[in-house]
């Protein structure tokens, strides 16, 4: 399919390009359809899945099914009873919750983009289609903030709207009312690089994965020979890319805990 371009950039650019639609005409704002449906198509199958596995749960010799979701949910409650302290009873559903998600948003890197396109094109009926949503900074920046909205929250919670003012101004250089700027600061600049990193860790690596198979599909256009390195080579990566898919979830599930953690800590 890459042969019906006229060059590598025109095919790159082509599969890169999101189904946008504007909010209003001549505004700023866009929302990525493809991205939104996608995300939304795989929440309903995951934790579709989930459900129907928990409702049929039995006492006895669970099924290969119900084996693996207990397995799931024993080895996420196991990580978070190992940083968090809390005692909050909704941390580990949330790192559930979140590893599942990002899970399978970052598989769908693993589909063949030129079929995929194909089927996009002509059963969809659109030109443009982006199937990773986790490739998207706009998905991976809105996991973040909600992570940093729970951060919030929990700070707040646990010490109060008072104790919490006083921590941003107060540390962790001093009480001195000449220190408070400082503090202040500091503090900002902590807060607000959590979601930064939180986010650009996943975009970074997911969007770099999505770009590799695409150089890797280019391949097919050199010929005979092309077409069997590219197959060998795609296959290659793949392979190699599941770790990248699984452990990008994990990190993401495992810093949430940790966020959410810190804000239970008095400074």
């Amino acid at each position: 399919m890459a042969a019906s371009y006229e060059s590598s950039t025109e095919y790159i650019q082509h599969h890169l390009t999101f189904l946008a639609q504007p909010v209003a005409e001549g505004g700023f704002w866009t929302v990525h359809l493809d991205t939104l449906l996608t995300t939304v198509v795989l929440g309903m199958l995951a934790f579709g899945f989930l459900w129907l596995v928990t409702r049929k749960a039995t006492t006895g010799v669970p099924s290969r099914k119900q084996a693996f979701v207990e397995l799931a949910v024993d080895f996420v409650q196991n990580q978070v009873k190992d940083v968090y302290t809390g005692t909050s009873k909704i941390v580990a559903p949330i790192a559930l919750t979140t590893f599942v998600l990002v899970l399978f948003m970052n598989a769908m890197d693993f589909l063949p983009v030129d079929i995929m396109a194909w089927i996009y094109e002509h059963v969809l009926r659109q030109e443009h289609w982006r199937a990773v949503p986790t490739a998207d900074v706009n998905t991976t920046f809105a996991l973040a903030l909600s992570v940093f909205a729970l951060m919030i929250f929990y700070s707040i919670k646990v010490k109060g709207l008072g104790g919490w003012v006083h921590e941003l101004f107060c540390s962790p250089f001093g009480s001195n009312p000449l220190l408070w700027p400082f503090n202040l600061l500091f503090n900002a600049v902590e807060y607000l690089s959590k979601p930064l990193s939180h986010s650009l860790r996943l975009y970074g690596n997911m969007y770099a994965g999505e770009i590799i198979f695409l150089l890797i599909a280019l391949w097919a256009t050199t010929g005979l020979v092309g077409t069997f390195a590219g197959v060998v080579l795609n296959l290659g990566w793949a392979i190699f890319h599941v770790l990248i898919v699984v452990l990008q979830a994990y990190i993401f599930m495992m810093l949430t805990v940790v966020y959410i953690a810190m804000a239970h800590e008095h400074h």
